[in-house]
């Protein structure tokens, strides 16, 4: 029986149909997750680097920094990446053989070279600062100065860097500039969180102190509540899209090195060929040439003439007795400000929160006075010091055995000090001496003033347009919307086109 016209069996999806319906779905699926991809890839980074040589009076150390090209309100957010210490001592000891300051930092620059990516050496600058040792050196002779200087900056332009120059820092720059180094590394600038956190209860200070102490200097920079009587201590600053009024001062001849060769200088008399010392562990002996010791510009004014051309410094491991030589070298008795720290150079009263670093750190670290989760009283502190001066010589190089009998020795020395500078020189008491931290390395980078020096010369690198997407974010939405309702759509005409619904079929008679 023939069945009605009406009734007539569905016929197979068009062969032509499918293959160009299909096409449009491989290209819309194509179109989706091509965008997806490229839209999605990751920026390749656009970093920039810079180098900065510390050249401090017993060592040289070499930083290498990065920071994205784009800035965060005109400042590079910048970070330690890489850092060598130069073999041999501070440039300035090279003054009688200017030429092997140079070749002092070959090994260093060449790490340098390493660490930053070849596409970016030309544009990478490179700057080295002299601090306390150069100092004095040009003070001394700055013809032997100049030469050092020469000598540093002809190697320096062998490498296929951008040389910035080489130059001595003065030192309300290296107080300034180690006071942006910690607050940057504690967060004050940018972030929330900082060493306080550890202290209960403990109100933060918007800005940290920064105590820096070197071989030859030591630094004191901090944001006061009062005026600062002194112009010739006051730095301002904008950082971050703020603006800082900073006190700062460098006491040139204070750093530990150079308070030490005052101690010895002060207290030889006329008919010495040998000294006790009470700052040194019993046990301990060392030889002093007299000619090196008084041509110094710390000493110059104790010089006098002595029977010996060498003069034997023998430890009695006193710390009462050191205590009271190390008092004697800071001067206390005039001031033309209403404060004064010593010497007569004018000290705001204390404000905030302090980070000490540099050899401050390392001296206190030894003496283990520096751990910021427990730290010690000022009580703590002086009695475990005299405890350490009680030590025979003998007994703590056997202790210590690895550690540079230079350094080792002068522990006793430099505990006590360090002491005396907080407390009789910059007048940190029982009660404020909790507000002093000891800091080493702050978040991978080390606390010092090299880090404040790259950030502030960030500011006058101009700022790029940082990577930016094939899309606006509104523009690869779109396209997302739109591809995807094309392949839909396709879909659905395709599955009509193939399975028409029987809601959609032709009624059968």
């Amino acid at each position: 029986m023939e069945q009605p016209k009406g009734a007539k069996q569905k016929k197979s999806c068009p062969h032509k149909v499918f293959i160009v319906l299909g096409f449009l779905v491989i290209l819309a699926l194509i179109a989706i997750v091509t965008t997806a991809v490229m839209q999605n890839k990751p920026l390749l980074k656009n970093i920039k680097y810079g180098i900065v040589l510390d050249a401090g009076s017993s060592h040289t150390n070499l930083y290498v920094y990065e920071w994205p090209a784009e800035k965060e309100n005109d400042t590079g957010v910048v970070q330690q990446v890489a850092v060598c210490k130069v073999d041999g001592p501070g440039i300035s000891s090279y003054s009688r053989e200017p030429k092997k300051a140079g070749l002092s930092l070959r090994h260093c620059m060449d790490v340098a070279k390493e660490a930053i990516p070849e596409n970016r050496h030309s544009e990478t600058p490179v700057y080295l600062g002299a601090t306390a040792g150069m100092r004095l050196l040009s003070l001394l002779n700055p013809g032997l100065s100049d030469q050092v200087l020469s000598s540093v900056e002809n190697n320096l332009r062998f490498y296929p860097f951008d040389y910035q120059g080489a130059r001595i820092i003065s030192g309300q720059e290296e107080g300034a500039y180690g006071w942006i180094t910690i607050n940057y590394l504690l967060g004050k600038f940018l972030q929330d969180v900082s060493w306080l956190s550890y202290l209960p209860g403990k109100k933060e200070s918007e800005t940290t102190g920064a105590l820096d102490l070197g071989g030859a200097s030591t630094q004191i920079t901090f944001v006061p509540d009062e005026a600062i009587e002194s112009p010739d201590n006051s730095l301002h600053f904008r950082l971050y899209g703020k603006s800082y009024n900073v006190y700062t001062h460098s006491f040139l001849c204070y750093g530990k090195d150079q308070a030490l060769q005052q101690l010895f200088a002060s207290h030889l008399k006329p008919t010495d060929n040998a000294l006790e010392d009470p700052c040194f562990n019993v046990g301990y002996t060392r030889t002093v040439n007299v000619t090196t010791l008084y041509n110094n510009h710390c000493t110059a004014a104790y010089k006098k003439s002595l029977p010996a051309t060498d003069v034997q410094i023998t430890g009695t491991g006193n710390h009462e007795q050191c205590l009271h030589k190390v008092l004697d070298i800071f001067n206390r008795s005039e001031c033309t400000y209403s404060r004064c720290s010593f010497n007569g150079i004018f000290l705001p009263t204390l404000q905030g929160d302090f980070g000490a670093f540099s050899a401050f750190f390392f001296v206190m670290d030894f003496l283990k006075l520096a751990d910021v989760k427990n730290p010690k009283s000022l009580d703590e502190a002086k009695e475990a010091v005299r405890k350490f001066c009680l030590r025979p010589w003998k007994e703590v190089k056997e202790e210590f055995p690895k550690t540079k009998e230079k350094y080792l020795s002068e522990y006793c020395f430099s505990g006590t000090y360090i002491l005396s500078l907080l407390e009789a020189g910059y007048g940190f008491n029982a009660t404020t001496w909790d507000s002093v931290r000891f800091l080493g390395k702050i978040s991978g980078s080390d606390a010092g003033w090299t880090l404040g020096y790259m950030l502030n010369l960030t500011n006058m690198i101009p700022a790029e347009l940082p990577p930016s997407r094939p899309l606006s974010h509104e523009s690869y939405v779109g396209l997302m919307v739109f591809s995807s309702l094309v392949l839909v759509s396709v879909l659905l005409i395709l599955w009509l086109s193939c399975c028409k619904p029987k809601c959609l079929q032709k009624g059968v008679i």
